[in-house]
């Protein structure tokens, strides 16, 4: 995953909806910002270390035309001075630069300190894995004359993500799937901080993995989202004196590139034979204008994903769908709401039962998480389920594969009507998941015509952008439907 540099001046303490601010520290703490104020500086210290500067000094390269910039469109990131051509090399960073957690082996030649460390690392969950490299981004940000303090002063002080939203504002966000996400990951924080007191209580100050500075479920929180923001999985024989693997990094100066869906630049993981050192260079994809910024993609992230982990939201964004739960009873409603006669979602024959387990929608361990929107608009296994189950034909459906009745670009595979029952039933299903939104698109923009803090701006949009995604899937479906009514009267006739 790539860096995000969408960021506030900001923010205030890590909070679930229930919990309060976590700003009250008994010994010295690894602090991080815990109230918004424009009088903050954006990064972790006033005036840090020329970056570039160090990357050069290092061994490292940065084409000449390259600047560190802020805009009101892209945030803070790197910036074309000069119009550089295709092809070229924009970044290089010697193997040496990388930030990384390198091993969980405590046999590795550890000392006591880096035991501790490990033996946390050990205790978070594969799905937050970015709370590990995070707590060696801490050890570093506590260890005085660090190698990479010139990297760690120029992080952000604070993000945009979610787990530092007000609980009101985490309310604000109002879609389930990622508020269970928001307090999921808030509550771990918490957790973990007492973990963590609990592993170095009796370690001597000498062992102790953060110097003896206390952390708490704040820092521990702007480190893993500094790591989920900025870090990108790479692999490297070289680093890692083994077997090609993948690995977190922190790529100095690299993760100050935004992010697009078009890129104009991407990264080269090679080793150059005149430096076998070189790790990872960024090379322009195409040519790059005076002043634009430098943008990788991330990748096809939806807006739960770059909100949780990057604090932004992309508008119209391709790849933004909505979660629910595949339920019969939900869509015997929606279906009846339709217009369609009896329909039998939730008491259906064995041999739709077979095909519902073959979809993994029915059974002990079937997956019941469907989506609507993204490039595929309605969860494949959805519209399979909906054709099947809308059907008495057996012998018709048994004609097909899988796949045939999982793609809508396959029109009508059981007939015009069919398809026509299918598609209302999504549309109903898409005005029942919109009246499970407090409030309707017109109320959220009249909100933010008001004096509205950055993170209530956030949530708010990232809302309307729900919303809008699924008023777009209806109108689709309702364009296909229009089309499948005329080719029936067509038939018909």
């Amino acid at each position: 995953m790539a860096a995000s540099k969408m960021i506030t001046a900001s923010m205030g303490g890590l909070r679930t909806s229930s919990a309060p601010s976590l700003t009250q520290f008994r010994v010295r703490p690894l602090t991080c910002a815990s109230a918004p104020s424009p009088s903050c500086p954006a990064r972790l210290v006033p005036h840090p270390p020329d970056l570039t500067r160090w990357v050069r000094r290092e061994g490292g390269f940065v084409h000449k035309a390259l600047k560190i910039a802020e805009g009101e469109s892209f945030g803070l990131g790197l910036v074309a001075s000069e119009e550089i051509s295709k092809g070229s090399e924009l970044i290089s960073l010697p193997s040496h630069l990388p930030l990384s957690f390198r091993s969980l082996d405590p046999s590795d030649g550890a000392d006591a300190s880096d035991s501790a460390l490990i033996e946390l690392a050990r205790r978070v969950p594969e799905e937050l894995w970015a709370m590990r490299l995070g707590l060696k981004l801490l050890r570093e940000r506590a260890t005085v004359g660090s190698f990479w303090w010139p990297y760690i002063s120029n992080l952000p002080e604070a993000f945009s993500v979610p787990i530092f939203f007000s609980g009101e504002d985490i309310k604000n966000l109002q879609y389930a799937p990622l508020l269970h996400q928001v307090n999921k990951r808030c509550r771990f924080l918490l957790d973990f901080e007492k973990e963590i007191k609990r592993v170095v209580e009796n370690l001597a100050p000498e062992n102790h993995p953060f110097g003896g500075l206390e952390v708490n479920a704040s820092s521990l929180g702007w480190a893993m989202s500094a790591v989920s923001s900025r870090a990108f999985r790479l692999h490297n024989k070289a680093l890692l004196d083994g077997p090609l693997t993948d690995i977190p990094m922190l790529l100095p100066l690299i993760d100050m590139c935004n992010h697009s869906f078009h890129p104009n630049a991407q990264i080269v993981q090679e080793q150059d034979s005149k430096d076998p050192k070189m790790l990872v260079k960024v090379v322009a994809e195409t040519q790059i204008e005076k002043n634009t910024p430098v943008t990788l993609n991330y990748g096809c992230l939806n807006n739960d994903l770059l909100l949780l982990d990057y604090g932004f939201v992309i508008p119209s964004n391709p790849y933004d769908h909505v979660e629910l739960k595949y339920d019969g009873v939900l869509l015997d409603a929606a279906s009846m709401a339709a217009g369609v006669s009896s329909p039998a979602f939730s008491s259906t024959n064995q041999w739709q039962q077979q095909i519902l387990s073959q979809l993994n929608l029915h059974g002990d361990d079937a997956l019941l998480k469907v989506t609507l929107g993204g490039p595929e608009l309605i969860d494949g296994r959805l519209i399979a389920a909906l054709r099947v189950l809308l059907t008495s034909d057996k012998e018709a459906v048994l004609k097909h594969d899988l796949n045939t009745l999982q793609s809508l670009s396959v029109e009508a595979p059981l007939g015009v009507s069919n398809e026509i029952a299918a598609l209302r039933t999504v549309i109903a299903l898409c005005v029942i998941v919109l009246g499970h939104f407090p409030t309707k698109i017109m109320e959220d923009e009249s909100l933010l015509r008001e004096n509205v803090s950055s993170l209530t701006k956030l949530a708010i949009e990232f809302r309307i952008e729900k919303k809008s995604m699924i008023i777009n899937v209806m109108k689709d479906l309702t364009h296909r439907v229009k089309m499948l009514s005329k080719v029936k009267v067509s038939v018909q006739g």
